[in-house]
């Protein structure tokens, strides 16, 4: 790619973009977590929701015409966004648009998929006129430029740009699987093969992130018009349209990699119970891989104006201190010991408390005496004093939503209390 390309036009490229976050999916993996809210509004990370994570993509890359598609309980998802994403401004042409399911087509149904939200919503997107359109996922956890993807876009004349990453064979049956020559050109695009073609072991697997030329996207109006009425379609980009397109439009691969280093970049799909407290996990770390702290490329969000973290109590035994901990404002540590757990605004952690491995959601209030190993504790939830969690797999898993990795999650319903109001 040349210097030329990615210095001076990418700003003129992504001006020209329009984004649209796909952010209706249901989660269900996610269990209790995704009970009352949308998998892009789940808590991530100390602060922020999982959509958080796209949108700065855009707003850090120059894009700042969004459209925000959603469906599946979309309440939390929605507020968070009216608060925390109306700093744009409109007379410049910047907007965060919401573009729930409308049931604009078909009176009978809501979003089918992929392919017939963007379907649905195509009189819209013609009357922002974009020239390039950028479909992103909105659920999962990456940091990423999107200028130099434009980028090679342009510069490669493709119709049709998909992002790609590579994964170890044995995980590539998870993924669609992209066959490329040595131009990064797709050749075969098959998902989740039993047997895919590798290179040295790892396979080229697609990721959702998609660049259309806008006159593509729209002359392949006709195939999602075709697509919306097959009863056994997925209606999914992945799955059906893009494989459609190659061979018959000119579509290219994009390794998300570090610009400088050209290592595969971070990127986490945290769908499950597991991958999602793994991955808040990791930003414990002395080093995470995703780094929370880079000036240069800043997660925005909605937070709550809360006062700092407090640690109170200096007797023996009784000491309010975190060891190797995230802990958000707003938190109060009361006479209890947090070792390596990461902490949400307003969590209060009472005496002779003892938590380890622990994420633990906004508006938590745990009781004195508890235990607490390797949890998942969900918002607002109030833990009685002397719980014990982690310690006795048959009664967590009787009690709580036990994983096979030994993550307990726990949630308001199964304490027996009312769910707070959603968000």
């Amino acid at each position: 790619m040349s210097a030329a390309i990615t210095s001076r036009f990418v700003s003129r490229l992504t001006r020209e973009s329009l984004a649209l976050i796909l952010a209706g999916g249901r989660g269900s993996r996610l269990k209790h977590l995704t009970l009352w809210r949308a998998k892009p509004a789940t808590p991530f990370g100390g602060k922020y929701r999982i959509i958080d994570f796209p949108l700065s993509n855009c707003i850090n890359s120059g894009i700042r015409r969004v459209c925000v598609l959603t469906q599946y309980k979309a309440h939390s998802l929605i507020q968070h966004i009216q608060r925390g994403w109306g700093f744009l401004r409109g007379e410049f042409g910047e907007f965060v648009e919401l573009l729930p399911a409308q049931q604009r087509i078909d009176q009978s149904s809501w979003y089918k998929g992929t392919t017939d939200a963007v379907y649905q919503n195509l009189d819209i997107i013609r009357t922002h006129a974009p020239e390039y359109i950028l479909i992103l996922a909105g659920d999962h956890i990456y940091k990423m430029d999107y200028g130099p993807m434009l980028a090679q876009h342009v510069e490669s004349k493709a119709d049709v740009t998909v992002g790609s990453i590579e994964v170890p064979r044995e995980r590539a049956r998870e993924f669609g699987v992209l066959t490329v020559n040595e131009n990064n050109e797709i050749l075969r695009f098959v998902e989740k093969p039993q047997n895919p073609e590798t290179c040295r072991d790892r396979a080229t697997s697609r990721w959702p992130r998609w660049v259309f030329t806008y006159s593509i996207l729209t002359s392949c109006s006709k195939k999602l018009i075709e697509d919306a009425g097959i009863e056994d379609s997925n209606h999914d980009f992945g799955r059906d349209l893009v494989p459609r397109l190659i061979g018959r439009h000119r579509a290219i691969a994009y390794p998300f990699r570090d610009v400088q280093t050209k290592e595969q970049s971070y990127w986490r799909d945290v769908g499950t119970v597991d991958a999602f407290w793994g991955a808040n996990m990791e930003l414990v770390g002395v080093d995470p891989e995703l780094n929370l702290y880079d000036e240069h490329w800043p997660i925005w969000t909605y937070q709550d104006q809360s006062p700092p973290a407090k640690f109170v109590f200096d007797d023996e035994g009784r000491r309010g201190m975190a060891v190797d901990s995230m802990i958000a404002d707003g938190c109060i540590i009361s006479g209890g010991y947090v070792n390596h757990s990461l902490l949400f605004s307003g969590v209060q952690v009472h005496s002779y408390v003892q938590l380890r491995d622990a994420v633990v959601l906004p508006g938590v209030d745990i009781g004195r005496y508890c235990r607490l190993h390797k949890v998942i504790i969900d918002r607002a939830c109030i833990i009685p004093p002397g719980t014990v969690i982690g310690e006795d797999p048959e009664e967590d898993a009787r009690r709580f939503y036990r994983t096979e990795q030994g993550v307990v999650l726990v949630a308001r319903e199964m304490l027996g209390q009312e769910s707070p109001p959603v968000r």
